[in-house]
This record gives C-alpha cells, structure tokens and sequence, in this order.
C-alpha cells in the first residue's frame, strides 16, 4: 500500500480548530489523517521532544497564540469544526449563533451537567467504570488492567466519528451542531461494550451473565508453550477444529463426532494438553507456517518489537520516521486508512487546500433529525466489526441491508436458539433489514449489481480476496455505480505477508504485541486477554468514520472511492507513544508515578483503582489516608522507590471502606479514582443513569431484553437510534428487492424457486414463533 501523495483526500477543504489538552487531544489527529486541516490552539509550544504531544498531534498545525490573537480569532470564524475542553473560556454556543453550520465538541471525562461532572478520570479509572478491566486478568487473581490507554484510544475513535456525523449532517443541510462528548462514553461503546454485539469470547452468554470472577487461566484462545515461546490458536468452528485434527495427525481419541462442537472441545480434559504437547518441540515459525497451511487459525505470539520488525509491517509501510530537533528519529504509526489504496497519514502542508465546497450534483438536505436518513448501505459484514459498522449507520437513519447467505451463515447466528438469534445479535443489528442472496450463484451475483446500482455505500470485513472473488469489487461494483463508496475491514490488511491470515481479534493481539503485554508481571503463563473482543468495536469505528468522510468527499467530488482498514494498524496507533519512545531507546511502557493501581476493598471481589499523576495528587491522597511519610515522597522517582510501603499503607486505608466510599472520597480532592464495575452494575450506576445512556428494547422472537446504548454521543441537532427489532436471516428478502429494484411479483418468485434470492427458511419461522409462545405461556403461568 503507497502513502497518499496525490489522492484527493476525502476531508480537504474542511476545517478543523482543536483547542483539547489533556488525554483526549488525539480525537481530531484522525481528521488531520483524512485530509483536514487542524489548527491547533495553544498558549505555548510543546517541548521538541516530548513522544506523547508528538503522537497525539502528528499532521496537526500548530498555532502558539493566546484566544483574542487576531490569527486565533479569524481561524475560529472560517472552521467548519471547533473541538474544545468543555471547562475553557471560549462560548461555543456563541460562536454557533455567528456561524450556524459550525459543528462544536465540548470535551470531557463525564460530560456536563451532571453530578459526576467534576470527577477526574484517567485511563483506568475509564477501564474500572466501562466493565472492561472486571473481565480483565485470571481467576482468582486480582484485576490486571492492560497496558498502554485502550480506553482512551478507544474513546478518541468514537469521538472522531461522533465529529464526522455531525459534520457530514452539516455540510449537506447548512445546519450544526454541538456534541457533549464524555470520554467515559466513548470507551464504554468503542472498547468493549458490556451490552452490545459481541463475539465467541462469551461463549455466547450476555455479558451481564458471566461469572463475577476474572476467566480461568488458559481456557479461550488458548495460548501453547513451543521451542522459542508461545503460539496462539482459534478453534471456532468444525471447518477450524477439523483441519487441527487432520494436523494432528487424526488421533483416534479426538475423532468422535462431538468434538465438532465448541462446547465439547472445552469440556474435554484431554484435548489441550495433546496439542500443547503435539506443538512442544516445533518453533513458532513452524508452527504459524504449518498451521495456516492447514487452515488452522494460528499465530505466533510476539513482542511489540517482533511485530514492528516483521515483514508485513515493513512490507505495509505501517511507520514512518520523523526527525527531532535534537537530531534522533522516532517512528510512528502511519495512519490507520487506506482511501483509494493509498495510506492516509500525518501531513502538516494541509494549510494550503481551499475552503470545502458542496458540488452542484449533491444539493443541502432538508435537515433531518438523522444525518444518514435518504443512503442506502449493502452491508456484508459479519461477527463484531461487520456488525458494528453497519449498525452505526442504521442508528442515523441509512436503510442498512444485510446480505447474508444461508450456505455462509454469520458466525454472530449461531445461537443457543435455533432460529439465530441472540441478545447479542439484536444489539448489533437493530435497525437494520436482511437480504438473504446466494453470491456463488450468477444470477445472484447479478442481482446483487442491481442493487448495487443503487446503493450508497458497501460494507464488508472478509478475508482480502473474498469480493474480487465473486466478482464484486470495487472496479466492477464502480462501473455501474461510479457514485458508490466501499469500506472493507480485515485483519492485516489488503497487502503484504500476511494479508491471508484468519482475521480474529485474539490472531491480531497475539501477532502485535499486546498479548504479551498484558500479562501479570509473576506469572510468563498468565496471559490475560482471553475475554476481551478489543480491536472490532474500536475498528469498525474507524471504519464508520472512513465510510463518512468518503461521503464527505462525495458531497464536493459527486463520486465515491474506497477505504480499507487494517485492525492491526489500529493496535500499532494506540501505541503510538510506546513505539516512538522505543524507536529512541526509552523504557516504553514504564510506570511513571506511584500509587496507580488496583486496590481490594470491602465486599464480595470488589475492587478500586486509583491514579496518582503528579506531586498535588499524592499530597492529597497522603491528606486523605492519614500517610504521614508521604512528605518525605515529594517526586515520582522517590514514590517509585517506595512502592511496597506506599501500597501497604493504600491496602490498609481500602481494605477498611468499600469501593464506593474509597473512589468518591478520593475523587473529592481531586484524586482520580473509582470503583471496578461488572456488567451487571452499569445500568445502575447513577453517571449511566443521569446520562440516560442505557435502554431496554425488546424484540418479538426474544424472552429477554436487549439492553443497549441510545446514541453514539450525545448531541443537540441529532436524535437517537430508532427502535427497529434486528433481523431474522432473510426476512426482508422480498420487500428489499421489489423497494431498490421495483421488481414484480413474478420475477421475484422466480429468484426464489432457483434459490436465488432466500426469504426466511420456514422452519426458522416456526421455532421463533413457538419459542416466544412458549415463554409467553411461562409467563401467564
């Protein structure tokens, strides 16, 4: 993949001010990448080495001037977007009245107006509150939150795109918009949701259901000891297990027909260790090449280093190099989007591009009360990042088909109900319809054109290869429709060596580093990733954001393009500071003050975490908690030093107070703090509550509620999600081809007596009406 050169990048011409500090400035470094031009506000410039400033704000203008500068002032009247903290001194609401198309983001950690408004967070007092870091370690342990800032990473993805909704909605209707952007919502969606779509990593429960306790050493996405380290494997399906069983060698013990079952697999007290056992004496190397030749999904477990180095990286040109003023070169990430095949990255010349004009072919929409209402999305997407994507576009209103095949089934279907459906599915796919269509056949690939004739946008998140293998990628899709845009999402990306590997979330982090990572510093055996489904919800975000700053090109071009994202890659970008300071030789990685952790507290494993940064942070904690010797700590190096005494003093002070009377006392002065939540504590939680950022919908073929976020921010001109039940496979077959196409009677039965075109199978029908008369029966009784 090249580096943008002469692409016409999708966001040239718009105009961006950022005036953030603190954690959460990256959030318009991703409209830099996109072609933007950011003019970053700030009181005094940055050291010329400081890593975190430089990969927060790579491909950003830097404007040294204070808010009344004439300069500062004229920036301010000509942007198309104002980001700025929410506590700073500029009236956004002002600054809409003078330009009424502008579309503002006040910033913060728990948004405004409410009572937890004041409260300080940090990266992981973000994992605490969002239920992620309650999944996070091994059972029996306390909680091991991850390294690097996930949750800010992953929040600064959803604020990008909350920004670029917003913005699209303004440039077609001349109306904006102000965005109350909480960091804590934005990692509570893009990180990994405790109520939404999820993947195998539940083993199909609703999260709210899963133990209290952290997972059990070892037992998903198995990691296997081998000559030279660790390999991970995923045996997700039969097709998956059935290959590993034919590596094997076929041992009778394992050739029973049950052990085609996941569940089985995991019961059997024998299987791991015969494989453990079968990889013992063979390199990672050996492994990795003798496994994908199989069909095994299987990756070589690697240090951040190992993946940087690797062939693919290089062969991908995922970093770049940039010289300091002293003279050193650091790397970075480079980019995270491809659009049009070229990599979107940091490039401050982007002050000279014009003003963004809407062409004469794309006229202003009549504002609507979602941004996407009128475009029509083919969505081919499946399991995490596949739903997402789609799913974001449905909840502002695009009519969102999924296109789905009885032969190839989404992996997010299989279900404890017979008819395919789940908690989990009805969240990833509310407001969208299904289109059940057999690509293999031609007439379906044909109709399939059609439709695409008349779609705004393709979704799809298959292996590299898969579309121009049906005969459907973008140069042909294009030629019937030039004005199409298509975004596809895989694994490694559409090049380089490992561009064919199976595209699983566990395959990814194992391959970049973070699984290694994240481990208890004790324990080489005590990987702790096992339950989490990060990268997918924070990918197809990205992917959501290239989806809409191509429809933003639209607006001005009249024609579409394409973006292709690689998970990986966004791995490697939340890392960007942790790269740039190895690139130099610094310790990434290394705690830089003390006491920041995980204390046990009163009650049944419940848990709180608190962040010190700095010198008036410790003194406050040393007020709080009675630590007299805290004076004598007076630096980060001393505190450091002293970490086993200052944690026999913080053990004390927790273990005598539950986790709520330590994380509000704490955060009182100023401290932040907060109390570890599982699943099943958020909906109650009172910020939650306040924000109203849960609700409960049903669905007619569930028994249960599906609990769900209401909006991907909160916002004035833009209304929620809608309330549209997902999908049965296929059920809006008919009515989607006679709506695009406006096909007759006739010739849609046609499509289906040749199995063309699959309206729900009858059979499911009839499960999911009995079973919803069943419990309904249960419920009377």
């Amino acid at each position: 993949m090249s580096v943008a050169s002469g692409t016409d990048r999708p966001l040239r011409g718009v105009r961006v001010v950022d005036l953030v500090r603190g954690h959460l400035a990256p959030i318009t470094r991703y409209l830099a990448d996109l072609g933007a031009r950011v003019d970053r506000i700030e009181a005094e410039a940055p050291a010329p080495d400081d890593l975190s400033d430089l990969a927060a704000n790579s491909g950003k203008r830097r404007v040294v001037a204070a808010l009344d500068d004439p300069e500062v002032r004229a920036l301010i009247a000509q942007a198309d977007v104002v980001v700025a903290d929410a506590g700073q001194t500029l009236n956004l609401t002002d600054l809409r009245k003078a330009n009424p198309s502008l579309v503002t983001m006040g910033v913060s950690d728990f948004g405004v107006g409410n009572s937890f408004s004041d409260w300080q967070a940090t990266d992981l007092v973000l994992h605490a509150l969002s239920g992620g870091l309650s999944r996070s370690g091994i059972r029996g342990r306390a909680p091991l939150p991850p390294p690097g800032r996930l949750a800010l990473e992953c929040a600064v993805a959803q604020a990008a795109y909350a920004l670029g909704v917003s913005l699209y909605r303004a440039l077609r209707t001349g109306e904006g918009d102000h965005i109350d952007f909480a960091a804590l919502e934005g990692a509570v969606q893009a990180l990994d949701p405790g109520f939404g779509i999820s993947g195998s990593a539940t083993m199909g429960k609703p999260l709210h259901l899963l133990s209290r306790d952290r997972p059990p050493k070892g037992f998903q996405y198995p990691i296997l000891p081998c000559a030279d380290g660790h390999v991970r494997i995923c045996l997700l399906s039969k097709r998956q297990w059935r290959a590993m069983f034919r590596w094997m060698g076929e041992p009778p013990q394992f050739a029973a027909p049950e052990f085609d079952s996941l569940a089985a697999r995991y019961k059997s007290p024998d299987l791991l260790k015969a494989i453990a056992a079968f990889f013992a004496d063979r390199t990672r190397a050996e492994l990795e090449a003798e496994g994908q030749g199989y069909g095994v999904p299987i990756s070589m477990v690697l240090t951040l280093e190992e993946g940087l180095n690797s062939e693919h990286v290089k062969a991908r040109g995922a970093l770049r190099r940039q010289t300091l003023p002293d003279g050193r070169v650091v790397s970075l990430p480079n980019g995270v989007v491809a659009i049009d095949g070229e990599r979107m990255t940091a490039d401050e010349s982007l002050e000279t591009q014009p003003d963004f004009e809407v062409s004469p072919p794309s006229p202003a929409a009549e504002p609507g009360r979602h941004a996407f209402e009128g475009l029509r999305v083919l969505d081919l997407g499946v399991i995490v990042v596949g739903a997402e994507q789609g799913r974001l576009l449905a909840d502002q209103g695009a009519d969102v088909v999924k296109v789905e095949s009885r032969a190839y089934p989404d992996g997010n279907r299989q279900s404890y109900l017979t008819y395919g459906l789940s908690v989990s599915f009805a969240a990833g796919h509310r407001n969208k319809r299904s289109l059940g269509l057999n690509l293999r056949d031609p007439a379906g690939r044909r109709l399939f054109l059609d439709l695409a004739s008349r779609a705004d946008v393709i979704l799809s998140n298959f292996k590299p290869g898969t579309l121009e293998g049906l005969g459907l990628d973008y140069q042909t899709v294009s030629q019937v429709n030039p004005r199409v845009v298509m975004v596809d999402s895989s694994a490694f990306g559409a090049s380089g060596p490992w561009s064919g590997r199976m595209g699983y979330g566990p395959l990814v982090r194992a391959a970049t580093g973070l699984t290694l990572a994240w481990r208890y510093p004790d324990d080489p055996e005590g990987f702790s990733d096992s339950t989490t489904i990060y990268p997918d919800h924070v990918a197809a975000r990205v992917g959501a954001l290239a989806t809409v700053a191509l429809l933003i090109r639209r607006l001005r071009t009249g024609r579409g393009g394409t973006a292709s994202i690689a998970q990986s890659e966004i791995m490697l970008a939340h890392f960007a500071e942790e790269i740039a300071q190895s690139s130099v030789g610094e310790d990434y990685g290394a705690q830089t003050d003390w006491p920041c952790g995980v204390y046990q507290t009163q009650g049944d494993d419940d848990w709180c975490v608190v962040t010190v940064r700095n010198t008036a942070d410790w003194m406050a904690t040393c007020r709080l908690i009675g630590f007299e010797a805290g004076k004598e700590l007076d630096t980060s190096a001393k505190r450091l030093a002293a970490r086993e005494q200052i944690d026999a003093a913080m053990r004390a002070w927790f273990g005598a107070r539950s986790a709520d009377q330590a994380a509000v006392a704490l955060q009182a002065v100023s401290v932040p703090a907060a109390r570890m939540l599982r699943v099943a504590d958020l909906q109650a939680f009172p910020w939650f509550q306040e924000r109203r950022f849960y609700r409960v919908e049903s669905h007619p073929y569930l028994g249960e509620p599906v609990v769900a976020e209401r909006r991907h921010a909160r916002t004035e001109a833009l209304a929620e999600a809608p309330l549209r039940c997902a999908p049965l496979a296929g059920e809006h077959s008919e009515t989607i081809v006679r709506e695009w196409l406006s096909e007759s009677d006739d010739v849609i039965a046609g499509h289906i007596a040749t199995g063309v075109l699959e309206p729900v199978e009858p059979g499911v029908l009839a499960a999911a009406t009995a079973a919803i008369a069943e419990q309904a029966q249960k419920g009377v009784a």
